[in-house]
C-alpha cells in the first residue's frame, strides 16, 4: 500500500497509464511542454505509451535530486497526457513533445519491473458560474494583459487567445505557464481542483509580480538617467584601461589595493581599526578608481595605515645618564630636571609608563621649548611639537569629519603619524594663546587630550574610532596662566620657570651661546675672545629679560662683526672682546645698569612689579598741587591697580592725625599720581608703593632711594602677599637697589630665591603700612608719626635660604612663621 487511503473507485474514469516521474517540472492541462527524458524506467514508460493510444501519465517528484524515485516520492496528482512526437537524439535521450490533457491522481501502483504503471483517476473539471467567478476571469485577464505588456514574455497572439477563453479552470491552466513559480506552488495549484480557488490565487501571484516589475522598471529608468551622465567618463576610462592592457602597463589601481592590504595585515591594528580599514578596502574595491570617493576612501586609509599602531620606542629609565642629558642642554631648572626625574624613578619601579601632563609656565626666553625636546632626549622618546598660537578652530585638536572635501585628521593624530611612535614627547607649545569663535573652542577639546582618565579612547573626527594616547607625554608651555581655561589648568601639572639671575645668565652665556654663535658665524678658538667683563656688560646694558633670546641675539651681531673683520683684514691673531669693545660693536647701551636715583626724592618711589617677560622694577611717582581734592592718574594703568590708589588714599586719610595732617587737609589740595616707563600696568602689588609715594608726597617726606618694595595693602593699613616673588627680587637686583620690603606671608618663598640674590640684596618683611614708610622715608620714625603708633617696623629678614646651586635639593623645612629682629644679610 503506497498510500494512506484509498478513494471508492469509478469505472468511467479510471484508468491504467505508464508512469513518467517529472524533475522540477510541472505539466498543465491545456498546455504543450517538451523536455529530454533520459533515465531507463522513463523511457520504457514512453514507449509502452507508444504502443497503446499514445497517453501517459506525467507526475512531479518530490526531491528533484532523487534518480530513481520510489512510488512515495511522486506527487499524487498530475496531467494525463498525449504523446505528440518523440525524437531520438545521439546521446541515448529522447526528446519528447506531450499535450496535457486532464488532471488525474494516482489510485495505486500495479507495477515498478522496467516502468511504472499506475491506476489512476481523472478529476472532474468544475464549470464554475455566477457573477463572482465572472468578475474573478475579467480581473485575472486585466492582471495577465498588464503582466505581459510589463514582462513582454508573451506574443499579442497568447493574448488574445487567453482573451477568448470562457471556461475559469481553462483560463487557470493556460495563464499559469507565464508566470515564475516554483515547483511546489505549481504542484499546489495543479492539485487544486476547484478552478474558482485556483483563479484567486493566480490574481494574487499577478498582483505581486506587477508590483516588482513596476519598482523594476523605475529602477531602470533611474539607472539609465544615471549611465547617461557618467557614461563618457565611464566609456573614456575603460578605453584608457584597454590602451594600458595593450602597452603592457600594470594595473596601478590593483596594485595600490594589493599594498594596501598587505600594510594593513602587518600592521598591529585595534580590532576596531582592523575591521574599518577591511570595511574600506572591500569599498574600495567596488569603485571607479578615479571617483571623487576612490580618493577620499585612499586618503583615509592612507591615514590609517601610517599611524603608529602598537608601536612604542623604549624608555631610557637609567637616571644617571637622564640627569647627564638634562644638565647638558640646560643650566639650572632645578624643579622641572627634579621633576623628570621622579616620574623615570616611578616608572622604573612599577613599570607602569604612565604618562605626566607638564605644564611649563615661564617668560619668554627661558628654554621652556628647548627644555621639552631634552625631556625627550632624556627618555629616548620621539619628540614632536605642534605649535597653538593662534589656533581658533576646535576641528584643528579633533580633525574634520571625511564628509568635508579636504577633511584632515587633528594636530594629535597629525603628530602621532609624524612621530612614528605611540608614546613620543608630544610639545602643545603657547597653550595659553589659544582663541574661540564660532567654529569652536580649541581649549575644550584639549580637556579629552590632556586628561589621562580620558585620552586613552581619544576619538579624532577624521578617523572616527578611538585612538590610544594613554602613553603620550605630554608637555605645554605657556607665559602666564591667565590664557588657560581652570578645567584646563586642573589637567596640568604646573612647573613655573622664573627668569635667570645675572650670573646664570653668564653662566648660560659662556657655557652655551657663545659656542653656538661662533660655530654659527664660522668662527674658531683661535679667531675670538669674549671676556666675561664683555658678556657682563652685554647682560647688563643691552638686555631687559627674564630669559636670554636678546642676549643670545647680542652675542649673534658680535659674532657676525668679528667674522666680517677676520676675513676683511685677514687677522692671524684672535679678536678679544672686552668691555670696552661691546660699545663699538653695539653702538649705545639701550639700558642703564642700577636704575636708582642719585638722591632721595619726595614722591617717587620704585615699586616691583610681575609681567610675562619677568620681573621689572616700576617707579612711581606722585606729587601735590593746590586744589579741591581731586585724583588724576596717568600711565596706561588697570582698574586694579586704580583701585590700590583709592586705598592708599583712604589709608592716609584714616591715619591723617598719626600723621600730623589737619581733617581736612584733603580739600585743600589735587594729587596726580604717574606711572612713567612701563606699559599696562595693573594688579593689587603696587598698593604699598602707591601708599608711600602718596604719603612722601602729601607730608613732604623724601623716599629712600635704594628701597623698593612690592605688597598688597588693605584699608587698614595690612599688607597682604603678592605673587612672583622670585621675579621681582631679580629685578631688583638688575636695578641695583640694597632693600627690598616684602610681605610676611612671603617669607615662606623666599626658599625659590638664588642665594646670590639674597645675598645681593636686603630683604625686610613688613606686616603693616607703618613699617612700611618707616623703612622707606628718609626721615626719623618721630617726624613721621607725630601721634601714637600701635605698631612697630619689621625687622630683616634671617631665615633659611637655598644652596648656592639651584638643582640642589629642597629639604621641606621651611621659613619660621616667626622670625626675630637681626641684622641684614
Amino acid at each position: 500500500m503506497f498510500f494512506r487511503e484509498r478513494r471508492p473507485s469509478n469505472p468511467n474514469r479510471e484508468r491504467r497509464l505508464p508512469l513518467l516521474p517529472l524533475r522540477e517540472l510541472v505539466v498543465f492541462p491545456h498546455a504543450a511542454v517538451s523536455f529530454i527524458v533520459g533515465r531507463e524506467r522513463s523511457i520504457a514508460a514512453l514507449n509502452e505509451a507508444m504502443k497503446g493510444d499514445k497517453e501517459i501519465f506525467l507526475a512531479t517528484q518530490r526531491e528533484a535530486g532523487t534518480r530513481e524515485p520510489t512510488p512515495s516520492e511522486v506527487h499524487e496528482v498530475g496531467t494525463v497526457a498525449s504523446v505528440v512526437q518523440v525524437m531520438r537524439l545521439p546521446d541515448a535521450t529522447v526528446k519528447v513533445l506531450v499535450d496535457g490533457l486532464r488532471r488525474a491522481r494516482i489510485l495505486h501502483f500495479v507495477g515498478e519491473q522496467e516502468h511504472f504503471l499506475v491506476e489512476v483517476e481523472e478529476l472532474p473539471e468544475p464549470a464554475p458560474a455566477g457573477p463572482e467567478t465572472v468578475a474573478l476571469m475579467r480581473q485575472v485577464k486585466e492582471a495577465f494583459d498588464e503582466f505581459v505588456r510589463l514582462n513582454k514574455s508573451a506574443t499579442p497572439d497568447v493574448i488574445v487567445q487567453v482573451q477568448a477563453i470562457e471556461e475559469a479552470g481553462r483560463l487557470a491552466d493556460t495563464v499559469v505557464r507565464h508566470l515564475q513559480l516554483k515547483t511546489e506552488q505549481r504542484q499546489e495549484l495543479l492539485a487544486q481542483e476547484d478552478p474558482h480557488k485556483r483563479l484567486e490565487t493566480l490574481l494574487a501571484f499577478f498582483q505581486a509580480e506587477i508590483e516588482v516589475l513596476l519598482v523594476e522598471r523605475k529602477l531602470k529608468t533611474r539607472v539609465k538617467k544615471s549611465m547617461e551622465r557618467s557614461q563618457k567618463e565611464h566609456y573614456l576610462h575603460e578605453q584608457m584601461q584597454a590602451i594600458q592592457k595593450e602597452l603592457g602597463d600594470k594595473d596601478e589601481f590593483r596594485s595600490e589595493l594589493t599594498e594596501l592590504e598587505q600594510k594593513a595585515a602587518e600592521r598591529k591594528l585595534s580590532p576596531e581599526a582592523r575591521e574599518r580599514v577591511e570595511r574600506e578596502v572591500r569599498k574600495l574595491k567596488m569603485m571607479s578608481p578615479m571617483s571623487a570617493e576612490a580618493a577620499v576612501v585612499r586618503n583615509y586609509l592612507d591615514v590609517m595605515l601610517a599611524l603608529p599602531w602598537g608601536e612604542f620606542t623604549e624608555d631610557r629609565v637609567d637616571l644617571v645618564a637622564a640627569r647627564e642629558v638634562l644638565d647638558a642642554d640646560h643650566f639650572g631648572l632645578g624643579r622641572v630636571k627634579s621633576r623628570i626625574l621622579e616620574y623615570l624613578a616611578v616608572a622604573s619601579l612599577t613599570g607602569k609608563l604612565s604618562g605626566p601632563i607638564l605644564c611649563l609656565v615661564g617668560p619668554p626666553g627661558v628654554g621652556k621649548t628647548s627644555l621639552a625636546r631634552s625631556i625627550a632626549r632624556a627618555t629616548n622618546r620621539k619628540f614632536v611639537r605642534v605649535a597653538l598660537g593662534g589656533v581658533r578652530d576646535e576641528a584643528e585638536i579633533r580633525g574634520h569629519r571625511r564628509t568635508y572635501i579636504g577633511a584632515l585628521p587633528g594636530k594629535i593624530i597629525q603628530g602621532l603619524r609624524k612621530a612614528g611612535s605611540s608614546n613620543p614627547v608630544f610639545l602643545l607649545d603657547e597653550i595659553d594663546k589659544l582663541n574661540a569663535d564660532f567654529r569652536g573652542d580649541p581649549s575644550s577639546a584639549l580637556l579629552e587630550v590632556l586628561d589621562p582618565e580620558q585620552n586613552g579612547t581619544f576619538n579624532d573626527h577624521y578617523l572616527d574610532l578611538d585612538y590610544d594616547l594613554s602613553k603620550v607625554m605630554f608637555v605645554c608651555t605657556a607665559n602666564n596662566l591667565q590664557g588657560i581655561p581652570a578645567p584646563l589648568q586642573d589637567r596640568l601639572e604646573i612647573v613655573r620657570l622664573a627668569g635667570y639671575t645675572e650670573a646664570e645668565k653668564l653662566a648660560i652665556a659662556r657655557r652655551y651661546l657663545v659656542p653656538k654663535q661662533m660655530d654659527n658665524s664660522g668662527l674658531k678658538a683661535e679667531n675670538i675672545r669674549i671676556s666675561r667683563e664683555a658678556v657682563a656688560r652685554i647682560v647688563r646694558e643691552y638686555t631687559r629679560e627674564a630669559g636670554v633670546r636678546n642676549l643670545e641675539r647680542e652675542l649673534a651681531t658680535v659674532c657676525r662683526k668679528v667674522a666680517r673683520r677676520v676675513l676683511a683684514k685677514k687677522i692671524d691673531r684672535p679678536v678679544r672682546i672686552d668691555e670696552a669693545a661691546v660699545e663699538k660693536l653695539l653702538g649705545v647701551p639701550r639700558h642703564r645698569h642700577g636704575r636708582v636715583l642719585d638722591r632721595d626724592a619726595i614722591g617717587f618711589v620704585n615699586g616691583l612689579a610681575w609681567t610675562a617677560a619677568g620681573g621689572v622694577m616700576v617707579p612711581i611717582e606722585a606729587a601735590t598741587v593746590r586744589g579741591t581734592g581731586r585724583t588724576k592718574m596717568t600711565g596706561q594703568l588697570g582698574n586694579v591697580f586704580r583701585e590700590s590708589c583709592e586705598a592708599a588714599i583712604t589709608y592716609m586719610r584714616l591715619r591723617s592725625a598719626e600723621l600730623g595732617l589737619k581733617e581736612d587737609f584733603w580739600q585743600a589740595i589735587d594729587l596726580h599720581v604717574h606711572v612713567p616707563e612701563l606699559w599696562g600696568v595693573d594688579g593689587p602689588s603696587a598698593g604699598i608703593t602707591l601708599t608711600t609715594a602718596v604719603v612722601s608726597a602729601v607730608c613732604g617726606f623724601p623716599v629712600r632711594r635704594d628701597v623698593a618694595m612690592t605688597g598688597e595693602i588693605t584699608l587698614r593699613g595690612q599688607v597682604r602677599p603678592i605673587g612672583g616673588l622670585k621675579e621681582k627680587l631679580l629685578a631688583a637686583q638688575q636695578a641695583g637697589v640694597a632693600i627690598v620690603l616684602i610681605p610676611r606671608d612671603n617669607v615662606a618663598d623666599l626658599r625659590d630665591v638664588p642665594r646670590k640674590v639674597q645675598e645681593a640684596i636686603t630683604i625686610i618683611p613688613v606686616d603693616h603700612m607703618d613699617d612700611v614708610l618707616t623703612q622707606a622715608l628718609a626721615v626719623p620714625r618721630a617726624r613721621i608719626f607725630r601721634g601714637p603708633v600701635e605698631h612697630v617696623a619689621g625687622a630683616p629678614v634671617d631665615g633659611p635660604r637655598p644652596a648656592d646651586n639651584e638643582d640642589d635639593e629642597v629639604t621641606g623645612d621651611g621659613a619660621p612663621s616667626h622670625l626675630p629682629p637681626g641684622e641684614p644679610v
